[in-house]
């Protein structure tokens, strides 16, 4: 008897020790990407290919985000033969990708079938192979969806729609394309499903519009209006999303600039936060032109490895986008700024504090563009240098800067003296992108 309540009285220790150990966690910082693609819909692995190659590679969370498709119910693919498509293999769903993922997994989790003389395989839904991968403290899956919507031609030859993908994180159900004339209607529609199926399931998500020059589908003029979205890709490491712009054509860091110095102005709407991506694709083949997986990520400062501590972390605004550069700490303190950077020997770090001021020139013009007509995207539009200005540049591992009374908000934009491996565009560097804060003085 006595043995038995010592025992009992030592689990409940333990179950105290644990629980105050948990309460008391520190936040830390936690790496993840949240735009990924499987056989699922478009990419060319498995999906626990995938999520074993980001566990592997030191990632703490993973957003499996096909097109329009939940990875959930019944699904089988066909074996196919490897094709050539630009000069490129595409494995696909071949042998050669079925045998890495039997070798991996073993033919006890590999699911076969035969119908008409055609061999199939089955994907697996996340509720049935995140147990494989998922382990706390260590690798967490977040349910996650790519809600895509093309402009179509009308038979008069003019365009319907827009060039519209937008990604949500942490999703419940499937949410269906949403249909519009215009950039600006699609993604209001999208946003409002994601926000309603939020408050009925009582689930934090939230959506996040994905590579804004992706076809010119979206403008900042349109973005910036949308109501109840707060974050966007400033950095997405898909070779054909054309991440900085053209001599007609906004970059990702200048339509960050647009868009908040109007919100937090004339629109009187928070401020938007950049998040770094993938957007792969292709995990067999390596190079320049694929789309391939470790190319742009998050790093989310949280207690938990959870979706409901990385999420209210991401809408707090504590965390950064990185293409290669990793920040120890990145903190506000009054109305300062400020950061460090775990330097690498022999890298050279530019820190570069950007915003806008208010009383900005807000005029602008239209950068016109004969291809764009041609395709249905609307023009974009040159503002003046006001906004987006670069407040201050500091060299080394360390910098701050202290808002001035006029600042609307501050950025921070540090750049590496080393080269992005197997970036995105051509003579890319190792980048990282702190969250705007908004001077809440007055004076």
């Amino acid at each position: 008897m006595r043995l038995r309540l010592l025992r009992r009285l030592s689990s409940a220790l333990c179950l105290l020790s644990s629980v105050a150990a948990v309460a008391a966690a520190e936040p830390r910082w936690w790496k993840g990407n949240l735009h990924t693609h499987s056989l699922w819909s478009d990419g060319d692995d498995y999906p626990e290919m995938i999520a074993d190659w980001y566990k592997t590679r030191g990632y703490h969370f993973l957003g499996l985000s096909d097109h329009n498709r939940l990875q959930s119910g019944p699904r089988w693919i066909e074996l196919k033969q490897p094709v050539s498509i630009a000069g490129q293999v595409q494995l696909g769903g071949s042998n050669t990708v079925l045998a890495r993922y039997v070798a991996r997994f073993g033919a006890d989790w590999v699911e076969r079938r035969t119908e008409n003389g055609v061999t199939q395989v089955r994907l697996k839904p996340l509720e049935e192979y995140r147990a494989l991968l998922e382990e706390p403290g260590r690798f967490l899956m977040i349910p996650s969806l790519e809600i895509s919507q093309g402009r179509v031609r009308q038979p008069d030859g003019t365009f319907r729609g827009a060039a519209v993908h937008m990604n949500v994180t942490n999703v419940r159900e499937h949410i269906p394309n949403q249909k519009g004339d215009d950039a600006l209607t699609i993604m209001q529609a999208t946003v409002d499903a994601v926000l309603e199926q939020r408050k009925r399931t009582g689930t934090p998500m939230f959506p996040h519009l994905n590579h804004p020059n992706f076809q010119l589908g979206v403008t900042p003029e349109e973005f910036m209006q949308v109501r109840g979205e707060q974050f966007f890709e400033v950095y997405n490491g898909h070779s054909g999303v054309n991440n900085e712009g053209d001599a007609t054509h906004n970059s990702m860091d200048r339509l960050w600039d647009l868009v908040n110095a109007r919100r937090l102005t004339e629109l009187n709407l928070p401020i938007l936060f950049g998040i770094g991506v993938d957007d792969s694709h292709h995990y067999h083949a390596f190079e320049f032109g694929r789309q391939n997986p470790g190319r742009g990520w998050v790093m989310v400062r949280a207690r938990h490895l959870t979706p409901e501590s990385i999420v209210a972390a991401m809408e707090a605004g504590d965390f950064y986008a990185s293409t290669g550069v990793t920040l120890t700490d990145v903190r506000r303190e009054g109305t300062t700024l400020s950061l460090a950077i775990a330097a690498e020997p022999g890298v050279t770090y530019t820190t570069r504090f950007i915003g806008t001021r208010r009383g900005y020139d807000s005029a602008s013009e239209v950068m016109p563009n004969p291809e764009d007509a041609a395709r249905g995207s609307k023009p974009h539009r040159r503002y003046s240098a006001e906004i987006g200005k670069v407040f201050a540049t500091v060299e080394g591992a360390t910098a701050s800067y202290t808002l001035q009374p006029d600042d609307l908000y501050v950025r921070a934009k540090i750049v590496s003296s080393k080269p992005k491996a197997n970036g995105s565009a051509r003579e890319e560097f190792e980048t990282a992108w702190t969250q705007p804060v908004v001077n809440e003085r007055k004076d």
